[in-house]
């Protein structure tokens, strides 16, 4: 199931977490060694020094030379082709590995890091007019792109018999786009690289498209909204091509389990022992800790006129719950009002009309992929 590149990326990984866990050990053992010099109101040195510090360094250089040779020895095993069929279980484990540690992996220079593309039966599109007329010689003019959640990809839109998008098209002749991308990195940086890949492919699709809907699955949604703010900030024309976003589960306005992490990372601060694993904490990924507040960088600019918002919302209790206790639930990751942006504060809140809303109840965060009630309303408000 893993080719050549797969294991230099995990060899990496491997490197990387030995590596990191003697800084962490060190740290730690730094932190008592210097109880005396607090005492006396002095700083404590960063490090161990002596004896202790050349041990730990030879921890981190042993793994950085086994990896490096190891590494040369993977550079010759093959690797899979861009376009070669895709294991659904590698793909699901490589985008949970990036929804984690994405922006770890970029930086790292690992293989395993994705890089965003547009994809069409679950391969990827060429921005070329000729490439693809010869590759889908029958595309329509109206576009329905689907952008995955966070450790998700674009395979996973189908669950179990069901597709959403798959349903759209026979049902209202969309051509239907994955949006497949590295859920680590940080939100803005997802929506700049999805409004270019949607320029591109507006140039070279073999008609002139005529209409682009958007329907976005959890952090889906906020990458949607950040690629909407980036092409109104450089005046991109796909985005005159945009009628409708539908957001399913969107934390429009943060997931309150990030939030929670980030308290656990302060906290751990607080102590001189335990401020060493505050490291652990920060190795969230940057996609992860813009869900703290629904982050797009920007001041949530508004929606242009002629795209239509809506929003679905589920929460796992039954239509009978309080209000109160149902919004606190949600789903069980993002809460009622979350998910259809609703805040005291009119510059926060999306203003999404009721009736662009729907609230699925007796349903999980991942169940909104298989309801027949949710693909009944997209139907209507696509249509």
């Amino acid at each position: 199931m893993l080719d050549g590149s797969d294991l230099r990326g995990a060899n990496g990984l491997l490197v990387d977490a030995v590596t990191g866990t003697t800084d962490l050990v060190e740290a730690v053992h730094a932190s008592i060694l210097g109880w005396p010099r607090r005492l006396l109101g002095l700083s404590p040195p960063p490090t161990t020094g002596g004896i202790p510090a050349l041990a730990y360094g030879a921890v981190r250089g042993i793994a950085r030379v086994a990896g490096n040779g190891l590494d040369r020895v993977l550079r010759g095993l093959p690797t899979r082709s861009g376009q070669a069929d895709r294991i659904p279980q590698r793909e699901a484990l490589i985008a949970a590995l990036n929804g984690v540690l994405g922006d770890h992996l970029v930086a790292t220079a690992n293989p395993l890091a994705l890089t965003a593309t547009l994809r069409m039966h679950g391969r990827a599109l060429v921005p070329d007019r000729d490439a693809l007329a010869a590759t889908h010689p029958k595309t329509g003019p109206r576009l329905l792109v689907l952008v995955h959640g966070l450790c998700m990809n674009d395979l996973q839109w189908q669950q179990g018999p069901h597709h959403h998008g798959n349903q759209l098209t026979e049902a209202l002749g969309f051509e239907v786009i994955h949006l497949h991308y590295n859920s680590g990195l940080s939100i803005a940086d997802n929506g700049r690289e999805f409004s270019r890949l949607l320029q591109a492919l507006v140039d070279a699709w073999p008609v002139p498209v005529q209409r682009i809907a958007i329907l976005a699955h959890s952090m889906g949604g906020l990458v949607s909204r950040a690629a909407i703010a980036s092409a109104q900030a450089d005046g991109s024309p796909w985005l005159h091509r945009l009628d409708t976003l539908v957001s399913l589960g969107t934390p429009h306005l943060g997931a309150p389990l990030e939030r929670a992490g980030a308290l656990l990372q302060t906290v751990l601060g607080v102590s001189a022992h335990s401020a060493p694993f505050t490291a652990l904490g920060g190795l969230r990924s940057a996609g992860i800790q813009d869900l703290r507040h629904g982050s797009l960088h920007v001041r949530h600019p508004p929606l242009p006129a002629q795209v239509r918002a809506f929003a679905v919302a589920a929460s796992t209790r039954g239509p009978r719950s309080h209000a109160s206790a149902r919004r606190l639930h949600g789903d069980g990751l993002v809460p009622v009002a979350s998910a259809f942006g609703e805040h005291t504060d009119p510059a926060r809140d999306l203003a999404i009309p009721e009736h662009h809303r729907l609230l699925v109840h007796r349903t999980g965060h991942l169940g909104l992929l298989a309801s027949a009630q949710v693909s009944r309303q997209l139907h209507d408000w696509l249509a």
